[in-house]
């Protein structure tokens, strides 16, 4: 019998179950994103638990249709910011009947109100980010290569430790959002396949070039079965994206045109995502979309490969030109030449796997 049943046996699961859980994890948002499938398992496998997540206002759409979760806006370079208004928001949070916290972030803040919860008498279990492991998988000498647990995983074990312990095996993917006549006026009506490309991330080691990006759209547009939508942030991303919608047919940037829950829900209508390293890979994996990853520094051994995606649809640099691979977790540091390391991964590859996953 597994835990899990165990604890539905129990004459006092149902009083258990009818607890507060706090959910801490403020940013970013790939990382963010990776907690969606988590909390769907937790409230399908506990029926009558409560979850409130603290995060960025921003996220809030994220957690759209997982039943009994909502969001507290953690406003933290506001009146949440510094250790005073750290404590009074966990007075706030105390103030909603929160039973136990979940802390999936384990950084300056979330520490500081796991002290002031634990003064409060809230038990608190944070998650194990496996930093030794993670410092030995991407150390330049005797680096220990293999594959890490998944962020999800992690995530999971924090709510076994608080005594729900959740199989992210049974985990299942909502159904595609209705488009809007917003959506479908931007995106159009043709019969085609929709392909979401988000080319840029945090770190440029772990962007794709653009002069090989240009080769894909360009090889992409040629097929009048594909629309192609360009995903992106603002400023110069934005601008490129505007060049490249105006360049390639059958290409749009939704870019600063719809709002993040737009964004989803056209996101959750995808035949695939082509992302790097990023946030909107993971967005598209919370919808079970298939996502292509293309990976420059970093390394899915890390735990960062998109939610339920297979390791072949991870692109990844010649690792025998570049053994260094991965040089840190986030694509921050790397030793000099590295970052041309991506430029591998060929647009000719790049193009027989979006084939494969389209067609």
């Amino acid at each position: 019998m597994s835990q899990t049943t165990q604890n539905m046996n129990d004459s006092s699961f149902i009083k258990d179950e009818q607890l507060h859980i706090l959910v801490i994890r403020l940013s970013a948002m790939g990382d963010v994103a990776m907690t969606v499938p988590v909390l769907r398992v937790l409230t399908a496998t506990y029926p009558h638990l409560k979850v409130t997540v603290l995060t960025r206002g921003f996220f809030e759409p994220m957690f759209k249709g997982i039943p009994r979760v909502s969001v507290y806006e953690a406003d933290v370079n506001g009146v949440h910011s510094g250790v005073f208004g750290l404590c009074r928001l966990a007075k706030d949070l105390r103030d909603l009947e929160v039973d136990k916290v979940a802390d999936l972030h384990d950084v300056l803040r979330s520490n500081i109100l796991k002290s002031v919860f634990y003064m409060f008498g809230i038990p608190v279990k944070q998650i194990d980010k496996g930093r030794n492991e993670k410092k030995a998988l991407t150390r330049e000498n005797n680096k220990i290569f293999k594959q890490l647990k998944p962020t999800v995983q992690r995530y999971a074990d924090v709510f076994n430790a608080l005594g729900y312990p959740i199989d992210l095996n049974i985990h299942q993917f909502p159904e595609k959002e209705k488009i809007s006549e917003k959506i479908r006026s931007l995106v159009g009506t043709e019969p085609k396949k929709w392909l979401g490309i988000a080319p840029f991330a945090q770190h440029s080691s772990k962007a794709y070039p653009a002069d090989l990006m240009e080769e894909v759209l360009g090889k992409l547009s040629e097929n009048s079965r594909i629309k192609i939508l360009l995903f992106g942030g603002r400023n110069k991303e934005k601008q490129q994206l505007e060049i490249w919608a105006a360049r390639f047919n059958d290409t749009i940037s939704i870019a600063g045109k719809l709002t993040l829950a737009e964004e989803l829900a056209l996101i959750s209508n995808l035949d695939a995502m082509l992302s790097m390293d990023s946030g909107n890979g993971h967005m598209a994996a919370m919808y079970g979309i298939p996502v292509i990853s293309i990976w420059g520094v970093t390394h899915p051994y890390a735990g960062f490969r998109p939610f339920n995606q297979p390791p072949k649809n991870s692109l990844l640099p010649d690792l025998t030109q570049y053994p260094k691979i991965p040089t840190s977790v986030y694509g921050s540091k790397f030793p000099e030449g590295y970052e041309n390391a991506i430029k591998t991964v060929t647009p000719q590859t790049v193009l027989e796997k979006i084939q494969e996953v389209l067609f």
